[in-house]
């Protein structure tokens, strides 16, 4: 296919938004499939043909429940299991589940029959490519888990792996020159910098390595050129950050309306407090200890 590059003009939608990233991956076009069998493969680390998409959410041009989280399941040709997952502003929790949906992931296997045994069992990935902040401790963007006994160092052997790429943790890698990169680090690089135009050139220089990066840019420039497909995930993409400010509002109003209520609760019970007779000392120890329990309490511990 003819490659692509990309000019400093090109105003592209940021492919780490979640519906873009979905409407670039899941188009029923060779390049999509292309792009997305490539992209499995550099993080697995081996060759994998995508040959089904797993409809577990609305489809791409179905514009109600924009809130949904965008992911792509999908099935390998010799049945293994991918999730895929791009997670621009991933919670705290994100490990945490991450490790729960891979265990469905793997659960959600049907081997009832006489003709099947565990063997059968396909291996699983849950694939996460957290944009920001940083998850583990290391420097590492690149993370691969699966059962370990980490004393003895034994793996299990099991078939269900969680891999996680932190777009945050990229500086020394994007310092790199293309040639010397994996195609992990490729495809990170490309989903990291492409919007930033002062890395276009290196931008360009991945595209020309990878075929699957070309694809999924031929695509990606579709759709931003298309000012119907890009007016619907511009609008999607309001929802979302609509839907997020508001739920952070409504945290922020509510420690306000605490810290004013345990205010005006603080001054009635000293005004109680000297009815009974308290000394100021006594009445400033009986206050601290009830706003340590309110702190305990606030926080859920």
């Amino acid at each position: 296919m003819t490659k692509i590059h990309f000019d400093d003009s090109d105003d592209l939608i940021d492919i780490c938004r979640d519906n873009a990233f979905k409407a670039v991956f899941t188009k029923n076009i060779p390049e999509s499939q292309g792009a997305l069998s490539d992209l499995v493969s550099a993080i697995i680390g081996r060759p994998l043909s995508v040959t089904t998409i797993i409809a577990n959410e609305p489809p791409i041009d179905n514009l109600r429940d924009r809130q949904i989280r965008f992911d792509i399941k999908c099935k390998a040709k010799d049945g293994e299991l991918v999730d895929v997952e791009m997670s621009l502003n991933p919670d705290a929790f994100e490990p945490l589940r991450l490790e729960f949906y891979a265990s469905r992931l793997f659960t959600g296997q049907d081997i009832r029959g006489g003709e099947k045994e565990y063997d059968d069992l396909k291996q699983t990935y849950q694939i996460a490519i957290l944009v920001k902040k940083h998850y583990f401790p290391d420097e590492d963007f690149f993370h691969t888990f699966e059962y370990y006994d980490a004393e003895r160092k034994v793996s299990l052997g099991g078939r269900s792996r969680i891999i996680t790429l932190e777009l945050s943790k990229l500086e020394l890698i994007v310092a790199k020159t293309p040639e010397t990169m994996t195609a992990s680090e490729h495809w990170a690089v490309f989903f990291r910098y492409l919007a930033d135009k002062t890395k276009r050139q290196k931008i360009n220089e991945i595209v020309q390595l990878e075929e699957g990066i070309s694809m999924a840019s031929a695509v990606l420039m579709t759709i931003s050129r298309d000012e119907v497909e890009r007016a619907r995930l511009e609008s999607e993409y309001k929802y979302e950050v609509d839907t997020q400010s508001k739920v952070v509002h409504a945290k922020r109003e509510g420690l306000r309306e605490g810290k004013r209520e345990g205010k005006r609760e603080g001054q009635n019970d000293v005004l109680e407090l000297m009815k009974q007779g308290y000394t100021a000392e006594q009445i400033e120890t009986k206050l601290a200890a009830n706003r340590k329990v309110w702190k305990k309490s606030s926080s859920g511990k």
